[in-house]
């Protein structure tokens, strides 16, 4: 890590603890939200804090919690942030749930989104999670295509598969043959199904901007009120873009037996723009946090091998490339990471977070705790069927072994949705109680 990507840290930092735009309720407040930051920053650099800080898994909790269902929240904005900041009163976390969870039913309806499902649009009503539907997205005859123009796979081939009101796009000539020929562009629109789809796209942005007001001031309200998000923006594995995607599980594995180099050019193909999506957004937000959900990396996916040849080298050249712009990457490593620990150790020193869900985190401390901060992992089993007791004790396992020395942000494995609120403010009294 260079010295100039050092000093561009430090400002970022610097941004983080010191929010333009955000007028704090009182002095306590200000108070309290840099304490918060502060924390953050010793884990993330390797130092003891005053106290391990916890984030607490809530997910859509504060939905439930407020009794309500996840359909009625994607429904109205107003009721859903309402029991977002009812959450914010009742709960003490280092860092706020947003209400950003959830999403607006009738804008995924308006542009027929086809790879997710939710309650009333192909889950019964009663369903407590969105579900992110697999397919293959992209042919397994089209990584040239991809390759050679990713900009044009999107529009062409991408989004009208994905979005179901944007099929007519798929009808488009290249978009390169608009060079010279601008109207081109155009042209396209002088039929009825075209008109027809950009219409559902301004149909889109309004009620998405009338979705997103609500959140965006309990957003700003809960800076205001004192607390941090752990938020600046996202990026992806250059793997899981292929594999999550556009080729999905099935699609992916055989990809890696029968066209491995085309599989290996195309993840390279979208390596830089992983870099430079997660910086964009950390400056957009002015948070330097770039959080990453790993999916297909997990030990029961691919063997060590192939780990090492498919997903490793183009992650770490995404961690590295967002390291050397001052950011921090926050790597959620979903599943089982236990036999990949050695591998994912070759970073620079106190520069990532690794978020682990089912990994063992005893061992994560021993291989990665004088190098990484890592944060987790009280089971979603456990907060939502478990005992206050059981809660309370697994956490002090974690805090005493984990925590010992910092580096170590106690939070869950994974959210909840309908949980206990007591096993919740479990987590939060295990570290006034155990980290001193």
């Amino acid at each position: 890590m260079s010295d100039t990507a050092e000093q561009k840290r430090r400002q970022r930092f610097d941004k983080w603890l010191n929010p333009s735009g955000v007028q704090f309720a009182n002095p306590e407040a200000e108070r309290g939200y840099k304490e918060r930051v502060g924390r953050f920053i010793k884990v993330f650099d390797l130092e003891k804090p005053d106290r391990v800080p916890v984030v607490l898994p809530a997910g859509t909790f504060p939905v439930y919690h407020a009794g309500m269902t996840l359909k009625e929240a994607m429904q109205d904005a107003e009721r859903t942030c309402d029991a977002y900041r009812k959450f914010l009163g009742e709960f003490e976390s280092d860092s706020f749930a947003s209400p950003m969870m959830v999403p607006s039913a009738k804008a995924g309806e308006i542009i027929d989104t086809k790879n997710l499902k939710w309650p009333g649009r192909g889950l019964p009503d009663h369903a407590t999670m969105l579900q992110f539907v697999e397919g293959e997205y992209m042919k397994a005859d089209e990584y040239d295509l991809l390759i050679d123009d990713p900009s044009d796979y999107c529009l062409r081939r991408y989004l009208p598969r994905s979005l179901g009101a944007l099929a007519p796009f798929e009808g488009f000539e290249p978009t390169p043959f608009i060079l010279g020929m601008a109207n081109k562009f155009l042209t396209p629109a002088m039929f009825p199904a075209v008109r027809a789809a950009y219409q559902a796209i301004i149909d889109y942005g309004e009620e998405t901007a009338r979705w997103m007001g609500p959140l965006m001031r309990f957003n700003h309200d809960a800076m205001a009120a004192g607390y941090p998000s752990l938020f600046g923006g996202q990026a992806h594995a250059p793997f899981d873009i292929l594999a999550d995607t556009l080729r999905g599980t099935k699609g992916i594995i055989l990809d890696m037996y029968r066209q491995p180099e085309k599989l290996l050019r195309a993840i390279e193909k979208v390596t830089p723009m992983n870099v430079n999506c997660g910086v964009a957004g950390a400056n957009m937000s002015g948070n330097p946090i770039v959080f990453f959900a790993l999916h297909k990396g997990d030990d029961t996916f691919m063997s060590n091998k192939q780990y090492e040849k498919f997903y490793w080298p183009t992650f770490q050249k995404v961690i590295l490339g967002l390291i050397e712009e001052g950011v921090v990457p926050f790597l959620f490593a979903e599943g089982r990471y236990d036999s990949r620990l050695e591998i994912i150790k070759d970073l620079p020193r106190g520069k990532v977070v690794w978020h682990f869900d089912r990994t063992d985190m005893f061992r994560a401390k021993e291989v990665l705790g004088d190098n990484a901060c890592i944060a987790g992992n009280v089971p979603a089993s456990l907060l939502c069927t478990g005992t206050a007791k059981e809660v309370k004790e697994y956490c002090r396992k974690l805090i005493e072994v984990c925590g010992a020395g910092g580096g170590f942000i106690l939070t869950g494995g994974a959210s909840i949705d309908n949980g206990h609120a007591e096993n919740l403010r479990a987590m939060t009294e295990a570290v006034m109680e155990y980290s001193a």
